[in-house]
């Protein structure tokens, strides 16, 4: 996976810097055009809110686009301040292959095992 060093647009941005402002369109007449409330199209156009699966698909009408366009745009945003913001996944362990590709179950003590480096033989 490509690791992005700089953060990405929220989508909130690209609505108002590549459609609101060239079309001179208002958020209060953004919000009329999709359904919603101008409160919630602000939120999203200041970076506030997030883009929902039912946003993305408002906007991919409404701009002639994909919803997986806005749901993207979303997700690396969202990705990206969530690795930056906090530090605690890093402190997650990976399960040992051999114990993702058995056909048992995994039991506490396998974790267990794990935590301990006890069953580190990938």
């Amino acid at each position: 996976m490509r690791k992005i060093k700089r953060q990405p647009t929220h989508p909130g941005r690209i609505i108002q810097e590549d459609y609101l402002k060239p079309l001179s369109i208002t958020i209060k007449t953004m919000a009329e055009l999709v359904g919603v409330s101008r409160k919630t199209m602000s939120k999203i156009i200041n970076g506030k809110g997030s883009v929902t699966p039912d946003m993305a698909l408002r906007l991919s009408r409404a701009f002639d686009t994909t919803p997986d366009l806005w749901l993207n745009l979303q997700k690396n945003y969202d990705l990206w301040s969530a690795e930056k913001v906090s530090k605690e996944w890093k402190k997650v362990k990976p399960i040992p292959i051999y114990l993702l590709h058995s056909k048992g179950e995994i039991n506490s003590e396998q974790v267990t095992g794990v935590d301990r480096g006890l069953l580190s033989r990938s």
